[in-house]
C-alpha cells in the first residue's frame, strides 16, 4: 500500500510527536499499526466521508454535515476555522493530559479520566460566530446544541448580555457585642480596607480590577446575630475566587480587632449574582412545525411545558437540569468550576423562596416564541487549570473568545439552546426518540459491535424502538452470521 505525500508527511510529523512524548516509548509492534494506520487514514476518510474538502472561508461556524464525517477529517475542518497545529490534533486525538501533570493538579493521583470531546457548531450569538467545544459522555446534547443553533442561525435569533465580572467574599464575624455600631465602623473605614485588599493583588488592579466597595450585613442565625462583610470585586478575565479569598482571609482579623468580635468564615460566595448573563432566543412559529402540530400549537405547548416547571419545584429542577446540560461540557472543556457555577445557578433558581426554572417561555407580539433565561455565570479565560491545562488553551483558542464576558455569554447561550430543544422535543415527539437513537450506539458497543457493525446494529434498535442491551446481542449475532455466509458464498464464487 502507497501513502500520498501528504500523509507521509502527516506520518513523519506524528511519529516525531509519539517518539518526542515523555510517556511513550513504542515497541516495533506499535510502531508497525501506527504506520498502517496513518497510511490507510486517508483512504479511509475518502471512502467514508465521498468527498475531499470542505472549502470554508473560516468566519462562519456553519458546517453542513458535520457529523457525518470521521474524527480526523472533523479536526481537518476545524483548521479552516482555527488553524490547529499538528502537535495540537495529536493531543485532541491521543492526550491532553499527561500523568505527569495530573500528579501535580491533584492529591493521589493515579492516572487521567477522560471524557469524550466534540465541538457544536453552527452557533450564532450577537452575530458572531463560534464553535464550541463539549466534553460530556451524554450522547445527545452535542446534536441537540448544533441542530437548535443552525435552525435559530437560519430562521431567528439569539443575543446575550453580561454584566461586568464582579465577585465578593464573605467575612463571617460572631460574637460581635453591638452590630449595629460594628457596622458603622466597617463602613467608616472602608477606603482603608479597599486599600489593603488591593495590595494583595496589584496585577488585578493594574488591569482596572481589584476590590471596589465593602458592604455589611447583619443576619440572624441558630447561633444569634452575625456580621457579614462582603468584598466586592471586579476580577476582569479571571473566575476570581483565588483573588477575593485572598482578600478576605487578609481582611479578616483586621475586621475581627476593629469591631472586637471573631472571624470564622473568609471565603468566596458562589451565588455570584451580580455576575449575570442575560440570554435571549427568539423563532417564528411556523419553523417549530413537528409531529403533526402547527407551528401555533407547538409554540403553545412549549408555554404550557414552561408554566409546568413554574408551577412544581420537581419539574423545575429537571427543566434547570437541560440548561446545564449544555452549560456543563463547555465549563469542563474550558478548565472552569463547573461545579461552583452549578451551586450558583441552583441557588439563583431558589432565591425567591421557592425554586423555579432559571429560563421562561412566552409568546412575542409578533406570534413568534421567545425564550429568556437569567442566570449567574463565574467562569474565566486566565488563571487556575485554564493556564496549566495544555487541552483548555487549545479549546480556549479554538472558542476564539476575547475576555471572561464574551465566555460567560457564550455559555450561558448554549443552556438556553439546549433547553429549548429539550422542551420543544418534549412538547412534540417525546424525549426518548431521538435521545435513544443516539444511546443506541453506546448499547450496541456495549454488546461487542465496533465501527460499521455498531452503526447497524443502533440503526435496527432504533427502528424497532427496543433499545436493550440482550436485544443488541441478538441483532449482533444475526448480522455476524449473515456477513460470514456471505463471505463464503463469495469465496465460492470466486472459486467458480
Amino acid at each position: 500500500m502507497l501513502c500520498t505525500i501528504k500523509t507521509t508527511k502527516l506520518f513523519l510529523q506524528e511519529l516525531q510527536l509519539v517518539f518526542s512524548h515523555p510517556l511513550n516509548q513504542p515497541t516495533v509492534n506499535i510502531l508497525i499499526l501506527y504506520l498502517l494506520g496513518v497510511m490507510t487514514m486517508e483512504d479511509e476518510v475518502k471512502k467514508l466521508t465521498g468527498v475531499k474538502k470542505i472549502s470554508m472561508n473560516g468566519k462562519s461556524s456553519r458546517f453542513p454535515g458535520f457529523y457525518k464525517y470521521d474524527l480526523q477529517m472533523r479536526l481537518d475542518l476545524l483548521e479552516q476555522w482555527y488553524p490547529l497545529t499538528t502537535k495540537e490534533k495529536w493531543m485532541l486525538k491521543r492526550e491532553t493530559l499527561t500523568s505527569e501533570l495530573a500528579d501535580v493538579m491533584v492529591e493521589n493521583a493515579i492516572g487521567v479520566f477522560g471524557l469524550p470531546l466534540g465541538v457544536a457548531v453552527n452557533i450564532k450569538l450577537n452575530k458572531k460566530d463560534y464553535v464550541v467545544p463539549m466534553a460530556v459522555e451524554e450522547s445527545s446534547v452535542i446534536a441537540a446544541l448544533s441542530n437548535s443553533a443552525r435552525l435559530i442561525r437560519e430562521h431567528g435569533k439569539l443575543t446575550a448580555k453580561a454584566t461586568e465580572p464582579i465577585m465578593f467574599s464573605q467575612v463571617q464575624l460572631v460574637n460581635v457585642k453591638h452590630p449595629e455600631k460594628a457596622k458603622k465602623k466597617i463602613l467608616d473605614k472602608k477606603r482603608d480596607l479597599l486599600r489593603v485588599a488591593n495590595e494583595q493583588d496589584p496585577v488585578l488592579v493594574k488591569l482596572k480590577g481589584g476590590a471596589k466597595d465593602i458592604e455589611v450585613r447583619i443576619i440572624d442565625s441558630l447561633s444569634g446575630p452575625m456580621v457579614i462583610v462582603h468584598i466586592i470585586v471586579d476580577c476582569r478575565d479571571a473566575m476570581g475566587a483565588n483573588a477575593v479569598n485572598t482578600m478576605a482571609e487578609t481582611l479578616g482579623p483586621i475586621l475581627a480587632d476593629l469591631v472586637e468580635g471573631e472571624v470564622i468564615c473568609q471565603i468566596v460566595s458562589n451565588l455570584s449574582d451580580r455576575r449575570l448573563v442575560r440570554v435571549r432566543v427568539e423563532l417564528e412559529a411556523d419553523w417549530l412545525a413537528r409531529a403533526g402540530f402547527t407551528g401555533e400549537q407547538v409554540v403553545d405547548r412549549i408555554i404550557k411545558a414552561y408554566h409546568f416547571a413554574e408551577a412544581d419545584p420537581y419539574r423545575a429542577a429537571t427543566h434547570n437540569k437541560g440548561v446545564m446540560n449544555g452549560i456543563d461540557p463547555i465549563l469542563i472543556a474550558t478548565g472552569n468550576d463547573w461545579r461552583a457555577c452549578e451551586a450558583g445557578v441552583h441557588a439563583y433558581a431558589a432565591r425567591t423562596g421557592q425554586y423555579k426554572p432559571v429560563s421562561k417561555f412566552y409568546r412575542g407580539k409578533s406570534g413568534k416564541l421567545i425564550g429568556e433565561m437569567e442566570i449567574p455565570m463565574a467562569l474565566g479565560i486566565v488563571g487556575g487549570v485554564t493556564s496549566i491545562h495544555p487541552g483548555v488553551k487549545i479549546l480556549l483558542k479554538l472558542m476564539k473568545v476575547r475576555t471572561s464576558k464574551e465566555l460567560a455569554e457564550l455559555t450561558a447561550a448554549a443552556g438556553l439552546l439546549q433547553n429549548f430543544t429539550a422542551i420543544w422535543t418534549l412538547a412534540t415527539e417525546g424525549i426518548q426518540k431521538g435521545h435513544m437513537t443516539l444511546h443506541a450506539r453506546n448499547v450496541a458497543v456495549f454488546a461487542g459491535a465496533i465501527g460499521e457493525m455498531a452503526i447497524k446494529v443502533a440503526n435496527q434498535m432504533a427502528h424497532e424502538g427496543r433499545v436493550r442491551y440482550d436485544r443488541a446481542k441478538q441483532i449482533l449475532r444475526y448480522l455476524l452470521i449473515r456477513e460470514n455466509q456471505e463471505q463464503e458464498n463469495q469465496h465460492e464464487l470466486e472459486k467458480d
